[in-house]
C-alpha cells in the first residue's frame, strides 16, 4: 500500500514554523478585506499555520467586513487574521471588532499584518487588536501568537 502526501512538503521560507504539534489545533480565518488585490502574505501565512497543525479558513480576495465576521462565527474560529496592505487597515480593523461585538462573538481575537505605519500600531492595539504584524515578520512568531490569542500556547 502506497501513502500519498495531501500537500507537498514545507518550503524552506517556512523552515522557522516550530516542528512541535500543537496541544490544541486552532481555528483561523484569514482574511483579505476590502479591494486589496494583493494576497501572496496572506497565503503563506495560512500555509505556516496548518503545517503547523492549525485548521485555516482562507476567505479569498476582496471579502467585506461583514463576510469576514459572518465566516468567522459560522467556522466557530479563535482568532480572525486580516492581511491589509491597501492603507484601510483602521477602518477594516475597527468594523470587523465592532461586528463582532454586536453579533456576540467578540471573544475572537483579531490579528492584523500588512502594510502597517508605526504610528498605526498603537491605534490597532488600543481598538483591541491582539498583535500587529509588519512585512519581514518572522513565522514562528506569528504562529506563537496566534497560539497565545486562542489561549493554545505550546507547553
Amino acid at each position: 500500500m502506497t501513502t500519498l502526501s495531501s500537500s507537498p512538503p514545507p518550503s524552506a521560507a517556512l523552515s522557522a514554523v516550530p516542528s512541535a504539534v500543537p496541544r490544541a489545533r486552532v481555528r483561523v480565518v484569514i482574511a483579505k478585506p476590502g479591494l486589496d488585490g494583493h494576497d501572496r502574505g496572506a497565503k503563506v501565512v495560512a500555509r505556516a499555520l496548518r503545517d503547523a497543525g492549525h485548521e485555516v479558513i482562507y476567505t479569498g480576495l476582496h471579502q467585506s467586513p461583514a463576510q469576514i465576521v459572518a465566516t468567522a462565527i459560522q467556522e466557530d474560529a479563535s482568532v480572525i487574521g486580516l492581511s491589509v496592505l491597501s492603507g484601510a487597515h483602521l477602518t477594516a480593523t475597527q468594523d470587523v471588532l465592532s461586528l463582532l461585538k454586536q453579533q456576540g462573538a467578540g471573544d475572537v481575537q483579531v490579528i492584523v499584518g500588512g502594510i502597517i505605519p508605526a504610528a498605526d500600531i498603537p491605534v490597532l492595539r488600543d481598538m483591541g487588536v491582539h498583535a500587529v504584524f509588519t512585512p519581514g515578520a518572522d513565522l514562528k512568531s506569528i504562529i506563537e501568537l496566534i497560539e497565545q490569542a486562542a489561549g493554545t500556547e505550546r507547553a
